[in-house]
């Protein structure tokens, strides 16, 4: 029986589709790809029974496991026995120590790296405070070809390659261009993301791609949830602005012009605050942060400071929130209300398994989520809010580099061809 690889689609995200394996070159990348997946999503297991999962003969998982054994990509692990008799088979699991991809996000007030090796371990991790918004989009595109730069140099003293990276970014984004076309909150139009990093970090860069952060997010998010068996959730992260990433049935949800996630601009109080898109009371304007820190604090209050780390501002009006401070508490019911108006919205049209609050709602998990909870069941038509959980990200603000981190990586996993042999 073959082995289940349900969320593939979602893990495989940044593959065009697969390749017709018109000769013989091409079949074989086709199936060390599918050798090396199978050892991603369903563990390490012996060549026998890696050629039971896939269909192929054993001969050929022996002569593909020992092809990426030379790559360096999967690696001899345990013996186990199979049965009551016969030689334990040894294991085989994946490696892949020494190559890495990098996953950035520029945000309004930080700017976020991770560098994954092939086994899902953090080789590098960075969360810088910057102003993404009161800078120009050419003093942004600065910022990020350094931290670039500075982590291939770190993973080079390291002995670990890059092999993509993925920029995400807030905002309507053109996969294909490279561009972001509208990102309100950081005043962006028409900004050429991968071109301007090309050009700043000259030869030698390994392929870059940009997409936005919010399905970034939803694709982490999916990779820790998918464990307990969630292949439909939401993923609403909490950031000056709101968006959204959508997994259906193990996969990204795009929509036709790839779009689908833009989430934080439902008008839902039309008469409300104006929001930087132009138009007043979309949604994010009752629960971005924005909207916590007006609700909370006077605009001369230190925690709207952008120059100061956006965790330590969190901190600060978690502790106010601990201690009792009236302001900070009720500012957080009225977030908590304005989550449920349009949660509920979501889960009519949608139903999905799960709602993963990231952002700086995770920051507030334990006084967001129970109200949530209860007011979605009030608003939802289906019975009990069909069956959806609300629940707290584990990730918090790194989902968006990660998420690029692991698509990033998708480049081995569709072809394992483009990593040379050790030594060669």
């Amino acid at each position: 029986m073959k082995a289940d690889l349900r969320g593939a689609g979602v893990r495989d995200l940044g593959s065009e589709g697969s390749s017709r394996a018109s000769d013989r070159a091409s079949l074989r990348r086709t199936n060390l790809g599918l050798v090396l997946r199978l050892l991603r999503d369903a563990g390490p297991r012996p060549r026998t029974q890696i050629a039971e999962e896939t269909g192929l003969p054993k001969a050929t998982i022996t002569n593909l496991v020992g092809e990426l054994v030379e790559r360096g990509l999967v690696r001899e692990g345990e013996a186990e026995r199979l049965g009551s008799v016969g030689r334990p088979s040894r294991t085989v699991e994946i490696d892949g120590r020494t190559i890495c991809g990098i996953g950035l996000e520029i945000n309004v007030d930080y700017l976020s790296l991770i560098a994954l090796d092939l086994r899902g371990e953090t080789v590098v991790e960075r969360h810088t405070p910057f102003d993404a918004r009161g800078s120009e989009p050419d003093a942004v595109l600065d910022r990020m070809a350094e931290a670039i730069d500075e982590a291939r140099e770190t993973l080079s003293a390291r002995g670990v390659h890059p092999v993509a990276v993925t920029v995400g970014a807030p905002g309507v984004i053109g996969m294909d261009t490279g561009v972001v076309s509208y990102a309100s909150n950081i005043g962006w139009r028409e900004v050429a993301v991968t071109e301007g990093l090309r050009t700043r970090l000259g030869p030698g860069l390994p392929p870059i791609r940009l997409e936005n952060d919010a399905k970034l997010g939803a694709v982490a998010e999916y990779l820790v949830v998918a464990e307990a068996d969630i292949h439909d959730l939401i993923y609403v992260t909490g950031e000056r602005g709101v968006g959204g990433g959508i997994i259906s049935d193990g996969r990204l949800l795009r929509g036709s012009a790839g779009f689908a996630g833009e989430i934080g601009h439902m008008p839902l109080d039309p008469t409300g605050q104006p929001c930087s898109c132009g138009r007043r009371g979309c949604w994010e304007t009752m629960v971005g942060l924005s909207a916590l820190l007006r609700l909370a604090a006077p605009s001369d209050d230190p925690v709207h400071d952008p120059t100061v780390d956006l965790e330590q501002r969190l901190a600060e009006l978690r502790r106010r929130a601990d201690s009792g401070d009236a302001a900070t508490r009720a500012a957080l019911e009225q977030i908590a209300d304005g989550l449920a108006l349009g949660l509920a919205l979501l889960v009519d049209v949608l139903n999905p398994r799960a709602i993963v609050l990231g952002g700086y709602f995770a920051h507030f998990g334990d006084y967001l989520v129970d109200r949530v909870r209860g007011e979605l069941s009030s608003r939802v038509m289906a019975p009990e809010a069909g069956r959806c959980d609300v629940i707290p990200s584990t990730l918090g603000f790194s989902a968006a580099a990660r998420g690029g981190a692991c698509l990033a990586l998708d480049r081995v996993y569709q072809d394992p061809s483009v990593i040379s042999a050790i030594g060669g």
